[in-house]
This record gives structure tokens, sequence and C-alpha cells, in this order.
């Protein structure tokens, strides 16, 4: 399962690649800066979703149009996977033992970069590799953690809305997991 997402996410960051420097559209000025502040929910997969059933967070972009249809791109902000509610029952010979226990939510700061590449009139693929640092973890006292991100993602930029959909992967320290993203954020130019 984790050979086969880090597939997925290559051949997505690969597309990508590929059309960035093959498609016409023109839907971003060159030469110019803008600077985006969204708004992030996604469904966690992989080991992220034993403890986790939803994340939150926050970003900031920066984009610099290289060309009418290639932006390079840095992202960073504050996501929250919130721990999950978690029933066990045991039997024992007394009967059995019932336990719910509320699991700690995981804090990870992204930093990233990457590329949007349009295809058409708005729509793009983007490909972002970085690192996310985990701000608590899982286990009280327990190790924070660094990973590798590697994200391909879809959406549509308008003038000053952008709505695109990812998968991101974190990997490293023999714990990978991941989520399947989808980010709402307010642009405009510098």
């Amino acid at each position: 399962m984790k050979t086969m997402t880090k597939i997925i996410a290559g051949a997505f960051t690969a597309l990508a690649i590929f059309i960035g420097t093959n498609v016409k559209a023109q839907t971003t000025p060159a030469n110019t800066l803008r600077f985006g502040v969204g708004l992030e929910v996604g469904a966690p997969t992989g080991n992220a979703h034993d403890i986790s059933n939803f994340e939150l967070g926050g970003t900031a972009r920066l984009q610099y149009g290289v060309s009418h249809d290639l932006a390079l791109t840095l992202t960073s902000g504050y996501y929250n996977f919130f721990g999950k509610t978690v029933t066990s029952r045991e039997v024992t010979p007394g009967g059995v033992t019932t336990v719910t226990f509320k699991g700690r939510s995981l804090g990870m700061i992204p930093v990233k970069a990457g590329i949007k590449a349009f295809i058409s009139n708005g729509f793009y693929f983007s490909a972002e590799a970085g690192a996310g640092f985990e701000v608590h973890p899982i286990i009280a006292g327990g190790e924070k953690d660094t990973k590798l991100i590697l994200s391909p993602g879809l959406g549509y930029a308008s003038k000053s809305w952008d709505v695109g959909v990812r998968y991101e992967n974190y990997s490293g320290q023999g714990n990978n997991y991941g989520l399947v993203g989808l980010r709402l954020a307010y642009g405009f130019g510098l």
C-alpha cells in the first residue's frame, strides 16, 4: 500500500512537470508575485487514519509566475490531525471490560516548494515537495519527527480564488501516512 501511494504520487508529479512544459494556456501573469491564504480540510490516510478521521488547517502561499502557464510556489502553515475516540472491549474472567479514550491530536507544520502548471483557463496540475515538522507527537513525550512531503494535486484558480484537491504523503522514521485534502484560498497580487 505504501509503495503504491509513492508510485501514484510520483506519477502525478511527473505528469504535472510534463504538462507544465507543454501547455499554452495563459492564466497567470509572468514575472508577478501573488499571495494567498487558505483553509485546508482533509481525510487522513495510511497510519494517520488509525489515530484521526479529520484534518483541519490553514496555509499561506507565495506564488511567482515564471511564464503565463507555469508558476513556482512556496507554502507553509499548520495542520491539525484531530485525535479520534477509540473504544476497545476485552473479555476477562470477570466479564467484558470496555475502555474508551480520546486519542491525542497530531500537529504538523508543512514547508513546501512546488509548481503549478496551468492547462486551460485557470485549471492546473500542481506538485509540491518539502518537509513536515511534527509539532506534538501522537504519544505524549514521544519523538517529534520530520517527514518528507510529496504532494500532487489538481485545481482551479481565478483572479482571487484558488480551489485545489491533492494527495499529500508524509514519509520517514518508519511511520508513513498521508491525507487527501481540499484547499480553498483567497489570493491577491503583490
